[in-house]
């Protein structure tokens, strides 16, 4: 069977559970991604003399599966992984966690079963099978274990991952090019796992030559296992303290330089100086100024600096404050603009990263044009972003909006602008962005003239005018001109959003905002696609086809269109494309039967039971089948359905009616019985007074319609079950091909696409009913109101003998 994104990673998520307990995540990662990297490279290398990695004789993934159960599974799998890591070089990098460690794996039987389960979980995964290698499905997989145990880490222990949504604007803002050599290089002197280098180096056609240094030792080891996981094991990581033992040099001793350059250091590192001197820094890094003792965020990017050839480009993640505060810190930043290094500064979310909460910048260097700059290009990007658990994430189109915006130096109100350096200089080098740039939304202010006299201001009408722009003659059908600078509402508040879903212009304007997407779905030619292909290479160009499609819709916004697409390609799409490529389009007549292993539940949902087996459709829910070959049938259900719920309610309306005080039922039953069809049963073989006979024939013929009519829904349900089932393995490849592309994934990107159509002009009918709301009684209106409700209450007041 095919595997899928999704199931892989809930399966490797549930390893995790195996650990959980004896060790915090920052300690059972090491565990956890040792056993995929040993699964991985086995399936994939052994038996190969030719592979990447050398598996030895009893020392693959397998010979661990023989060790399931055996009381020494502990010492045993140290000596296959060590095995495996000294026939590699890999020591020091995979042998990391020790799976014979009783304090975090438990004692004796504990430890045996915790292991044994663990292996068990991993030994499901054929990872060899899968056809979509090429697209790092395992990884994919690394990366996303990285960031749940980066998440669940605390703020301590989670910087060895960075976000792969900003790793992403790095890598596209450095300026990687279809020109891009293959032998160029790029750094990071605080490599972390890797995901950041991996990200960069993908964004060149041929790839790059990878250089990093970590200090932490398990960190670097598992950017090493990151690497090998990408298919790039020459990638040369190094583990040290880059500022005080650089690894990369030349020839005379001096720091390598590279072509381009990323880097997420910690922020406000206190120890920075640890076994160095910056005032006899023999590399030179500090020409610019010494950054401030206790706070090291200036060290990382003066150490890049260094690193990069005379045409190197480079990026760098750092907190807010390095843009603005004083003393040492401001001559430092004074003396890379004067040079010219610093490009852009873009402006980041606050919390979303997994060390700290605070927000951070990307300061953009770029060395070769830097004899030319006049002006550094700013983005405040700090409010797209969406919430996912208690961090901030960019979405996809946060991420294609800010490398657009950027590598196009375009111009966006209130998002982004070149600022003259002479305007810097004005401003003592201080490049807090909000000097810059206002990113806060206009003030709505009230009309003071309205509120005494009525009217809506035109002002405030005339704001609107990108929508009348569209809906011209929606405008006289909303608003009429009443006094000079002000206009009344035509429609009541209450009526606003259906007037304006139903004026021609909107539905015009509807069928319109449909005709890119209509057109695009023929260019996407999703039925083409067939075993082998490349899912990442399909989303890549299926999505920027539809931003394109959608850049001069108006009103639309591109982004929120693209972000439909990647939404459901993240939740659905993506699993059933990587489903295709491995197995074809006839996995879509695949019913697959699902079993429990024993002691345990089942862990997915079963779409249809069929005589008490229980299956899973692989790619066609079953609404779908039924939906185009059994309306019929379903029209019927829905009838049977209607019947059941009348009879429902004719049974609880007769029982509440006649269940009161005085009611017969309550007369012919004890009071501690309740009224249900088995003591109304009973009661009737006893009862003696002809109306409590009469009362509990009644409810017995209610009970039993509801019977009758459940079970005639039940007979049909399971017959139509049925039904479906035996379709699935009928269904010809061009039958699937049209269940899977047009009824299930078009049809439901085309319905939030509609959503989304009637999301901005909900905008628009909000603000038009919010200003009639506001301004609908003028200050005398609601004055006299109050003297004419205060009279009623003296006039009540006296007639009650009460004076005020």
């Amino acid at each position: 069977m095919a595997i899928k994104k999704n199931e892989l990673y809930s399966s490797l998520w549930a390893s995790c559970d195996e650990l959980r307990g004896g060790m915090d995540a920052s300690q059972y990662k090491d565990y956890v991604l040792t056993l995929l990297f040993m699964k991985y490279v086995s399936d994939k290398y052994k038996g190969d003399p030719y592979g990447m990695i050398v598996v030895p004789q009893g020392a693959s993934f397998d010979d661990m599966v023989a060790l399931k159960g055996d009381k020494e599974i502990g010492d045993r799998i140290n000596k296959i992984i060590s095995a495996l890591a000294e026939q590699n070089e890999l020591k020091g990098v995979i042998d990391v966690a020790d799976f014979n460690d009783e304090d975090r794996l438990g004692k004796g039987k504990e430890m045996v079963d915790r292991l044994t389960k663990l292996i068990g979980i991993f030994e499901g995964l054929n990872l060899s099978a899968n056809r979509a290698d090429g697209d790092d499905l395992l990884g994919d997989a690394y990366e996303y274990l990285m960031r749940h145990f980066a998440t669940e880490s605390g703020k301590s222990k989670g910087q060895f991952y960075t976000p792969s949504e900003v790793s992403r604007i790095l890598a596209k803002v450095i300026g990687i090019s279809p020109s891009t050599p293959q032998d160029a290089t790029v750094y990071d002197p605080t490599c972390g796992s890797g995901s950041l280098l991996l990200k960069v180096s993908d964004e060149a056609p041929r790839g790059l030559s990878i250089f990093g240094q970590e200090m932490d030792n398990a960190t670097s080891a598992l950017a090493r296992m990151n690497m090998i996981l990408h298919n790039t094991a020459t990638a040369k990581i190094w583990q040290d303290n880059t500022l005080s033992a650089p690894q990369w040099k030349d020839t005379n001793g001096q720091l390598k330089t590279f072509d381009f350059a990323v880097a997420n250091p910690p922020f406000s590192n206190k120890n920075w100086t640890s076994g160095l001197n910056p005032n006899e820094d023999e590399y030179g890094r500090f020409t610019w100024g010494i950054p401030p003792e206790k706070n090291g965020d200036y060290t990382f990017l003066l150490h890049i600096l260094k690193s990069l050839k005379s045409t190197g480009k480079g990026a760098v993640i750092l907190p807010h404050g390095v843009l603005f505060r004083g003393n040492a810190e401001a001559r430092i930043r004074e003396n890379l603009i004067k040079q010219g290094y610093i490009k852009g500064i873009i402006g980041l979310p606050a919390n979303l990263f997994y060390g700290t909460g605070i927000p951070a910048c990307i300061i953009v260097i770029d060395k070769e044009n830097s004899h030319v700059r006049s002006g550094i290009f700013m983005i405040d990007a700090s409010k797209g972003f969406m919430k996912e658990g208690n961090k901030n994430r960019l979405r996809s189109q946060d991420i294609h909006k800010v490398v657009d915006v950027f590598n196009k130096q375009l111009t966006l109100p209130r998002y982004s602008r070149m600022v003259p350096l002479a305007e810097i200089a004005a401003n003592d080098y201080n490049l807090n962005i909000p000097r810059y740039i206002d990113s806060s939304e206009p003030e709505d202010l009230h009309d003071l003239s309205a509120h005494l006299q009525g009217g809506i201001p035109t002002r405030d009408v005339d704001a609107l005018n990108d929508y009348w722009q569209v809906f011209p003659a929606m405008r006289a059908t909303l608003f009429a001109d009443e006094r000079p600078g002000y206009c009344r509402s035509l429609v009541a508040a209450t009526e606003v959003k259906s007037s304006i879903l139903n004026h021609p212009e909107f539905t015009a304007f509807a069928r319109q905002s449909l005709q890119p997407f209509s057109h695009w779905r023929e260019r996407a030619a999703l039925k083409q696609i067939s075993i082998g292909d490349k899912p990442k290479e399909l989303i890549h160009t299926i999505s920027e086809d539809l931003l394109e499609s959608y850049t001069s819709q108006p009103l639309l916004s591109k982004y929120d269109i693209y972000q439909i697409l990647m939404d459901y390609w993240a939740e659905e799409m993506q699993d059933d494309v990587y489903v295709l490529i491995q197995d074809g389009w006839s996995a879509g007549s695949v019913m697959r039967k699902l079993v429990a292993k024993k002691g345990e539940k089942l862990k997915e949902t079963p779409d249809l039971i069929i005589n008490k087996t229980k299956y899973k459709a692989e790619l066609i829910p079953p609404a779908l089948i039924v939906a185009r070959y059994f309306a019929d049938e379903q029209a019927h259900i829905d009838t049977l359905q209607t019947a059941v719920d009348t009879a429902t309610q004719a049974l609880e309306s007769y029982i509440e009616e006649n269940s009161g005080e005085d009611g017969l039922l309550n007369d012919a039953l004890n009071d501690k019985d309740k009224v249900t069809k088995a003591t109304v049963t009973a009661r009737l073989k006893l009862a003696t007074d002809p109306d409590e006979k009469a009362a509990l024939k009644q409810a017995k013929k209610c009970f039993d319609a509801e019977a009758n009519a459940k079970k005639a829904l039940k007979d049909a349900q399971e017959a139509l079950d049925i039904a479906v089932f035996k379709h699935y393995p009928t269904l010809s490849e061009a039958e699937v091909k049209t269940l899977i592309v047009e009824d299930k994934w078009l049809a439901t990107l085309q319905s939030q696409i509609e959503a989304e159509i009637e999301r901005v002009t909900q905008q628009l009918a909000n603000r038009v009913k919010e200003l009639e709301e506001r301004y609908t009684e003028p200050l005398p209106t609601i004055t006299q109101s109050v003297e004419q409700l205060s009279d009623k209450v003296a006039q009540h007041l006296r007639a009650m003998g009460l004076s005020l």
